[in-house]
């Protein structure tokens, strides 16, 4: 059994793990638009069709991922250090990801009701602080509340740097520091690296 990886206690202290919810939009948009460009992606690209967009925020995506936040299970979860928002991640259950659901290139491995982290990012000036080990951390904990069995990532597994471009999938490191494992290779690619299938299964620990 995987053990969970445990964070030195400042660390942990300094930063906490939020869920998404109506109320902490604005903070969700601090991480994930700070711009507020109209045409930012929000984070919907995996879960709503254009016509779903419409339905549920006229159009606007913004306004779209604010209902999907007034869900019972919220499509992510924020990290703050010192009540700033610092970190979006998110996960859901696969079965509520429909692009990721029905994908040809990432093909579930076997009938597991998994949950799967799709995005994350760190804002600059918080990046190398260990807040995505805790914000990681904070998912697999979100995801064990609901009583997920398993907790699936697809990130890359780079020799250097990450293209920063295509940061959002993650590394193999940084999801094996928080117990995950190497599981499968999908048939997707991020920067012209194959996407790995990694899974850590929720138990006691």
């Amino acid at each position: 059994m995987t053990t969970t990886p445990r964070l030195p206690d400042a660390e942990a202290a300094s930063i906490e793990i939020r869920p998404l919810t109506e109320a902490r939009m604005d903070d969700f948009a601090a991480v994930a638009n700070p711009n507020k460009r109209e045409k930012h992606c929000w984070c919907l690209s995996h879960r709503l069709s254009a016509r779903e967009i419409k339905e549920r925020g006229a159009g606007d995506r913004f306004a779209a991922m604010r209902s999907l936040s007034a869900e019972p299970i919220a499509p992510g979860v924020i990290a703050y250090q010192d009540e700033m928002p610092v970190g979006w991640c998110s996960i859901s259950p696969r079965s509520q990801i429909p692009l990721l659901a029905k994908s040809k290139l990432i093909r579930p491995v076997d009938d597991v009701d998994v949950w799967s982290i799709i995005c994350m990012m760190v804002r600059p000036g918080y990046r190398r602080q260990g807040v995505n080990r805790r914000m990681l951390q904070g998912a697999v904990d979100y995801a064990r509340s609901f009583g997920a069995p398993a907790v699936e990532a697809y990130p890359v597994d780079p020799e250097g740097r990450m293209d920063q471009t295509m940061a959002f999938v993650g590394t193999r490191k940084m999801f094996e520091q928080v117990g995950f494992e190497v599981i499968g290779v999908s048939d997707a690619q991020a920067s012209r690296m194959p996407r790995l299938i990694m899974r850590r299964v929720l138990g006691e620990n």
